[in-house]
């Protein structure tokens, strides 16, 4: 049977090599896949937020691919791989790293600085990391999660409200 999604505009469409990278079978509906991986994304909500960590972690090529493996990886095998396919958006697929890279540097540079506000630094890291669109899937989710993880964990404050009351459904697709 395999995975039949339908997407909704601003939604990157999965390659068909992509969906084969679905490690529960049993998966066959969007509403199917966004409850499994609604419940992989709760343990990595669990795993960054209310930690204490450096700049230096969270922006590093590890951590970005980390938090993205902690999000999907009990559901897509490509779980903090980069994408091996270009999509309707996103840098080349072959210029990702150097992308992130450059955007870690930038963003310590702007911490060391004080070249923004700790909201504004942490939305113009989620803008440009979700322009990179690092992985073939989950990359606005990302983005908030980790702009929530330099807000919290950097500077102690709480989560943005992306438009909901609730901490999880923040991350949810919307």
């Amino acid at each position: 049977m395999g995975l039949s999604i339908s997407y909704i505009d601003g939604q990157t469409p999965l390659d068909e090599d992509e969906k084969e990278g679905l490690r529960i079978k049993t998966i066959s509906t969007r509403g199917d896949l966004d409850e499994f991986e609604q419940q992989n994304i709760e343990k990595a909500v669990e795993w960054t937020l209310g930690r204490k960590l450096k700049a230096s972690t969270i922006f590093n090529e590890s951590f970005v691919r980390e938090l993205h493996r902690r999000m999907y990886g009990d559901v897509w095998k490509w779980a903090g791989e980069f994408r091996k396919s270009n999509k309707n958006l996103g840098k080349d697929k072959e210029q990702i790293g150097a992308w992130l890279k450059q955007l870690n540097d930038n963003a310590l540079y702007w911490i060391g600085s004080k070249t923004y506000s700790e909201d504004e630094l942490a939305i113009r890291y989620k803008h440009e990391i979700v322009s990179i669109h690092c992985f073939p899937n989950g990359n606005g989710r990302h983005s908030r999660l980790i702009a929530d993880v330099i807000v919290n964990c950097i500077f102690g404050k709480p989560v943005f409200t992306w438009s909901s009351a609730n901490t999880i459904s923040h991350y949810v697709i919307v």
